[in-house]
């Protein structure tokens, strides 16, 4: 066939009306899957690096203070009794301080109140350091570390920041809440030791000097941070006075439950030491109880990448009652081998159970306080910690002298026990609605 001679093709059957395909339903486009790792989460909020970091920082000298106060007026006067007596007048002025300064805070914002509030504190803890350094008459010690109380609960705060950030997310809360936690426990973990090597390695006053610098220098950067701060409440008017948080249903039971935790921690510093001092260790007391201050911070960190299932006061209770069961680990212990090594095993898997109980405790403690208190309501909740560490203290040296070191740790187990039971207490007291019950009608004379 020549080239340019058209191409005969072969027409092809009309195609037979098919039916118009259905409309497919389009799959809904994938949510953005969260990270695995929920603390990596955590920090990608824009600003939550800075102000954790900067709370960090102002945190450790929370530590470093009454060890550091201890060193130094005990090197310079002689007396562990002036120290104790001392840095107890400032334990004692801070129960009393803190709420205030934290009522402050939601009224007026954080940046505007703890910036004044820390540069009060850390000029009580110079007057406190030139006071032993120039040989000053005893009660100016106690004045000046009392001035001490108006510094301002930098976890509180920061726990603050997370529960206006995290509103809305109820699991990544929790695993903030676990965060603060362990972070607490570091600090408690590291502020001792720094201050006694820096005591030790440079000069006494060295402690509190170093950690006058890190407050204000933390407290400055965290402050720094607006845009990730609570908006202030202002001024409440006489009808919301009525919803202090010690006034919210299910909160005294709370604190009080607190204290007895607190109370644990307090006495179990101070038989841990005697212990170790009986036993001719003294020194390895610091880092006995930084094995239970690592498990605590652990567990912790475990707690919070898991997501929370059950009610949060159910949750709250089985994690007391696993601190009051693995606080019999060190009584057996000492009972049983009277090892130190033994002694440091039990400590790191029962403080495993501390983190858990303050976690639960701390966020029972956020949905019970009302609304705008919040800085007051945890400041409540860390001044009752606080005194039930004193309280601690006091109980478990009175058991260590009248008792033996071993029999102190008895003292923990029983303020467990006692935490266990006020927390039962007030979770029947709040897993129901008070009902009024109705009043019966009296029978009439002639019935």
């Amino acid at each position: 066939m020549p080239r340019d001679s058209p191409r005969t093709t072969t027409p092809r059957p009309p195609r037979p009306n098919r039916p118009p395909r259905p409309d497919r339903p389009r799959r809904p486009a994938r949510p953005n899957r969260p990270t695995r790792n929920p603390y990596a989460r955590l920090f990608a909020l824009p600003g939550a690096i800075a102000f954790t970091a900067g709370n960090l920082v102002a945190r450790l000298p929370m530590g470093m203070f009454s060890v550091s106060a201890v060193i130094m007026i005990s090197c310079a006067r002689g007396s562990y009794a002036l120290a104790g007596a001392v840095t107890a007048t400032g334990l004692a002025a801070t129960a009393v301080v803190a709420p205030w300064t934290a009522r402050l805070v939601d009224r007026h914002g954080q940046a505007r109140v703890a910036v004044p509030a820390t540069a009060i504190a850390a000029l009580g803890s110079l007057s406190l350091l030139l006071c032993v350094r120039f040989g000053a008459p005893d009660w100016t010690l106690f004045a000046s570390y009392a001035a001490t109380a108006t510094t301002p609960n930098t976890g509180g705060m920061s726990r603050a920041r997370w529960a206006h950030l995290l509103r809305d997310d109820r699991e990544a809360l929790h695993t903030a809440n676990s965060f603060e936690q362990a972070a607490d426990e570091l600090c408690f973990m590291l502020g001792p030791v720094l201050a006694a090597f820096l005591c030790g390695a440079l000069f006494p006053q060295a402690g509190t000097l170093i950690g006058v610098v890190l407050l204000l220098t933390g407290v400055l950067v965290f402050a720094a941070q607006r845009a990730t701060e609570p908006p202030p409440q202002g001024r409440t008017d006489a009808s919301s006075e009525a919803s202090s948080p010690l006034r919210a249903r299910g909160m005294p039971a709370l604190l009080v439950a607190f204290l007895a935790t607190g109370a644990v921690f307090g006495s179990l510093e101070v038989v841990t030491i005697a212990f170790a001092d009986a036993r001719g260790h003294k020194a390895a007391a610091g880092v006995i109880l930084a094995l239970q201050a690592a498990g605590s911070c652990a567990a912790g960190l475990v707690y919070g990448a898991v997501r929370p299932r059950g009610p949060l006061v159910r949750r709250h209770l089985l994690c007391v009652a696993a601190m009051a069961a693995l606080m019999t680990l060190p009584l057996l212990a000492v009972t049983v081998t009277g090892s130190l090594i033994a002694l440091s095993g039990a400590l790191l898997i029962a403080g495993m159970a501390t983190a858990p109980t303050m976690v639960t405790g701390m966020t029972l403690v956020q949905h019970r306080t009302p609304e705008g208190r919040l800085n007051e309501g945890m400041t409540l909740a860390v001044t009752g910690l606080l005194g039930g560490i004193a309280c601690g203290a006091a109980g478990g040296g009175w058991a260590v002298e009248h008792l033996g070191p071993g029999a102190g740790y008895g003292v923990p187990v029983a303020a467990a026990c006692a935490a266990l039971l006020l927390s039962s207490a007030q979770a029947c007291a709040t897993s129901t609605p008070a009902r009024r019950r109705p009043r019966r009608p009296r029978a009439s004379n002639g019935a």
